[in-house]
Order: C-alpha cells, then structure tokens, then sequence
C-alpha cells in the first residue's frame, strides 16, 4: 500500500553548515479546531506565481520560510504582554517596538492577536458579523474579525496582506464530509521575503469544546507560515490559486484526502498507509500503519471504545489492525504522543471513517487484551528483553506454547491468562501458566484450558519499587481445536523459588491409583518427600535432580514437602489434586 508522506517534527535553520534543531510546538489533544464563520468572499488575486510548492509534502521543513523559533522569545514576550485595545495604530506602533525585520513584525502582529482575541463562540451560533474594530475592542471575534484585523494591522506595518475564504475541516467535521454551499472560513497570506505565505491565527489562538459552547486559550505554532503542502491538509480556499501549489487539489482531493491534525506533525509522525478519510475493511478488517521517527505511544478507539483494536508497536512507528463487529460505518480515532513525554494525556492526531462490509466471525479480540500487543521496544523498556516469540499472536493447534525472555535486573513478574471468553476463573486461568526463573532468563510454558482466543499478559515492576505492577508485555493466544482441554499447573507455595525446576509431573490433576514419577531440581534443599496418605522421600541423583514415585491411591491430593537448612521441619512446595476424589 503507498504511502502518503508527511512532514518531519522538526525544522533546520539555513545559511549555516550546523543546521540548528528547532523543535515545532505541540498541539493540543482531544479538541477539535474552529473557525466556522458566514464569510465575504475575497476578490484578491495572487500577484506572485514563482515559487510554487510541490505537493505532496517535500519533508523540508513545517514552515514556509525556515526560522528559529528561539530566536522570537523576547519579541514574543513582548507582543503577547502588550495590553493596547482603543486604537489598532497605536497597538501597531507599541508592537513594532521590538520588531526590525517584516518576519518579526508578522510575528508580533500573530502572537498578539492569538493571546489577545477569543473566539466568540455566542457571536458564532447567532451568526454576528466580524469586523476588525469589533475584535479589537471587545476582545471576542470569529475567523473573519481574526483576519481583517490581523489584514489591518499588517497594512499599518507595512506589510501585503490578504483575506482568503473557502472551506476548513474544524470544528464538527467528520471524515468523508461534503463540502457545498457557501464557505466556512477565513485566513490570511502574508508577503514576505519575494513571496506569499499563509496563516490561520483564529486555529492559532486556541480551540472549542466538542459543542462549541466554550473557548480555551491554547496557543498553536502550527498554524503560523505553515507549509503550503501541509495547510491544504485541512484549509481549501475559494480561489485554488491561494494553495500556493504547483499542482493545485481538487475540492474532491480535499474531501477525500485524510485529515492529519497539527499534532500529527508536532507528536514526530512522519507518514501513513491510509491517505483517504474514508477506509473500507477487506474480509471484515483494515490495517493502518502510521510511521513515526522516533519511538511513540499510541491510543485506538473504535467508535470512542478501547475495542477490537490490535495495534503492534514497531521503533518506526505502530500497525493497526481494526476488527468492526458490525456492518456499517464506524469511527476510528488515533491518538499519540512521543514515548520520553512527561504528559499524561494523549494528542488526537487522525480520525478516519471505517465502512465495514463484512464481518470476521473467525476472529474476535478478548475485550481484556491490553495494547499493544507482542514483543515491542515499549516491552524492553519495561524490563522484557529478547521476547520469544516475536510474533504477537501466538497460533496453536493442541494447546500449549512457550514464551521466553530476559529480565532486567531487579525486576518482579508474574503472568495472568485473561478471557471474557471463559467459564474457567481468573485464579484457575492463572494455574494455566508454568513460570520457570533461571537467573535473569525467564521460560512460560502456556496450556489452555479450551479452545478460544486468551490474551497472556505479563506484569512487572522493579523489586525496588512500591508501586503496582504494570503490563509489560501481552500476547493473543489462539486456539481452534475444541478437543483441547488441558489441567490446571500443579499449586506451588511461597516456597517455590527462582532456581527450582519442576520436570514432571507438569500436570496438577493426577490420575488416581498411579504410581507417579517425580522429579525436580532444587539447589540448596536437604531433603525432599512426596505425601499422599503415606511419605515417600525422594532421592538425590548425581545431575542433581530430586527422583521417585509415589502412588495417588491413598488420598486426593498429593503434596512435594521440603526441608532446609538442616532444620529436619518440612514445609509445603507443590500441590496436585487426585482424579475422581
């Protein structure tokens, strides 16, 4: 499936032979964009054609013009402290004070207005006009009172400036929406350096609640000189001429193509499989592959729910595999940060429209399946290294796998079998699961109780750490053959310890009036004995194995008792259960 390019998160400054780092700001997660407004058309015309831009995107830069953002703070600062309201000209002249370039005096005119004007969200439901004069002195406008008087202020400093209309994906759009009637939005293009750049300050001020009842301040760089190729993403103006592309999109390109909201780009996202809104499931499931440059974490909701997602976390970034349970068309929402950020919450960076056709009987994700799923750089992080298999889903036709890995130093775990599947409890499901500790290497041996699909879960902590275990690692295990039907793992006590190994029996249901064999490796015990009505001890091989057996016609249970330290006082390690008792 091609791939659909997009911007890297950073920016190189130029004219040096040591490009400087600049990192783009980060937009805000879980809101949505506004700027709905009841626009006048523009009739300008664009006067410079050279120096077009390529689309789709070149990877360049996140700006028009290549800047250091750095180097703004102080005209910044300034510009967004400056307290002026009853007269735009001597608002202009306190801004210009910082200001020398026609760069710094865009940017204070930018950044005064997205700190200063809130978006009027009463004046937008009642459908009040926007004028410049009105934005300044109330301090409230929608997008037409941002741009003329961000277009008037410019003409006060001496800079060309344009009003643009046309159509915007802000706020309530949806993926695959139709775009008719009258324009829904304005924003500007500035001239600089012997050509035209463009700016949206209305999505640069901030955002709106999901109902567009309510504003929040929430400054945006994105929206600031943004890249031509990337400002098409979600601004169509009116005269396609203002897309300042060499190759202009269709309205219907613009409808179709996906929209990447800011903080794809600022999250380090780089490109995606999916470049259209609307996606169609194959047999009942589509797959998404969203690349990043660095490591990412990543959220999946299927109609707002943590369900029938599988998502698989590469170094380069995450495949998703999303699995409708009904026909029909669904929303899937992907959110994302970077793995080393200290926020909390998640960014929301791509919503798609899902027309499901069919549905996947055969497969069906266990609700409590905790993503991501298999082996992953998120997992060697958290102490899993070198996972067995690499593959997150593990298929066995008779029931039983194996999984191994190292374990960091100083680590904790323990494993569980989950299913919203399965009449077998929680705690039995856990006695499904052998762990072995040889050292730092660390062997699962898996038997399912009944055929199914179960998500293996491990968790793990630091030894050192009071907090609670959190899921390091989960596999989906499945299984078709429904003659499976495997015992429970024999109980083991606090005085199981790392270095033991059980060899057999494996099995913790023993068939009644056996003679049983036994053999285990335990370092360090002195004596070893096998109850079942009657104590068999066991002997010590030369290959250090404890050996004998023991018969299970005397009782329902057998019990492995060990003795320590010369102390001569048995204590229990193992605990099987006798058939038909």
């Amino acid at each position: 499936m091609p791939f659909s390019f997009l911007p890297e998160p950073y920016l190189f400054t130029g004219g040096s032979s040591s490009p400087q780092l600049i990192t783009i700001l980060s937009h805000p997660n879980n809101t949505h964009f506004i700027g709905f407004q009841d626009d006048r058309e523009q009739g300008s015309t664009l006067s410079q054609r050279q120096d077009l831009y390529d689309y789709p995107w070149d990877k360049s830069s996140l700006k028009s013009i290549p800047m250091d953002l750095t180097q703004f703070k102080e005209l910044d600062d300034h510009a967004s402290t400056v307290n002026v309201r009853n007269n735009v000209k001597k608002l202009v002249n306190v801004l210009l004070q910082k200001a020398h370039s026609d760069l710094e005096k865009v940017r204070a005119i930018w950044m005064w207005t997205c700190h200063h004007i809130e978006y009027d969200v009463e004046g937008y439901h009642n459908r009040v006009p926007s004028e410049a004069t009105d934005a300044l002195q109330s301090g409230k406008s929608a997008c037409g009172g941002y741009a003329s008087l961000f277009e008037e202020m410019c003409s006060l400093a001496g800079i060309q400036c344009k009003q643009l209309s046309g159509f915007a994906k802000g706020f309530n759009y949806k993926p695959g929406k139709v775009f008719e009637g009258k324009t829904n939005h304005v924003w500007n293009a500035v001239y600089l350096d012997g050509r035209w750049h463009l700016l949206d300050n209305t999505w640069g001020s901030g955002c709106v609640d999901d109902s567009c009842s309510k504003f929040t301040f929430r400054y945006n760089e994105f929206y600031f000189l943004t890249h031509p190729a990337l400002f098409i993403n979600d601004h169509f103006p009116e005269d396609h001429s203002w897309q300042l592309l060499k190759r202009t999109l269709s309205l219907q390109q613009f409808e179709r193509n996906v929209w990447y909201k800011s903080a794809f780009y600022s999250v380090g996202l780089t490109g995606s499989s999916t470049a259209t809104s609307v996606v169609e499931t194959e047999n009942g499931k589509a797959t998404v592959f969203i690349e990043s440059r660095s490591p990412t974490l990543f959220l999946c909701k299927l109609n707002g729910a943590n369900e029938h997602c599988f998502m698989n976390l590469q170094r380069n970034g995450m495949t998703l595999e999303v699995y409708p349970q009904e026909v029909g068309t669904h929303s899937l929402d992907i959110f994302a940060k970077p793995s080393r950020s200290k926020e909390e919450n998640f960014s929301h960076v791509v919503e798609y429209s899902l027309v499901c056709r069919s549905v996947d009987k055969n497969f069906c994700l266990p609700k409590p399946l905790i993503q991501p799923v298999g082996p992953s750089w998120q997992s060697e992080e958290k102490g899993i290294l070198g996972a067995s298999p690499a593959s997150p889903i593990v298929h066995t036709d008779d029931g039983r796998c194996v999984v191994t890995f190292t374990r960091s130093r100083d680590l904790d775990l323990f494993a569980t079998l989950d299913s919203d599947a399965s009449s077998t409890s929680e705690d039995l499901r856990r006695r499904h699961i052998w762990t072995t500790r040889q050292d730092a290497h660390v062997e699962l041996k898996v038997q399912l109780p009944h055929a199914g699909t179960f998500a293996l879960h491990i968790w793990a902590k630091k030894a050192s750490d009071p907090g609670n275990s959190h899921c390091a690692l989960s596999y989906l295990l499945s299984c078709p053959n429904k003659s499976v039907l495997w015992p429970v793992f024999p109980q083991s006590y606090t005085n199981w310890e790392d270095a033991f190994e059980l060899v057999s029996p494996v099995a913790g249901v023993l068939p009644a009036n056996r003679d049983v064999t036994f053999k285990l490796k335990l370092p360090g015990v002195d004596e070893v004995s096998v109850e079942c009505g009657n104590s068999r001890r066991l002997t010590l091989s030369e290959d250090g194995f404890w050996e004998g057996t023991c018969s299970t016609s005397d009782g329902p249970r057998v019990t492995v008792m060990i003795s320590k330290n010369d102390s001569h006082a048995f204590w229990a390690l193992l605990e099987y259960k006798v058939e038909n008792h």
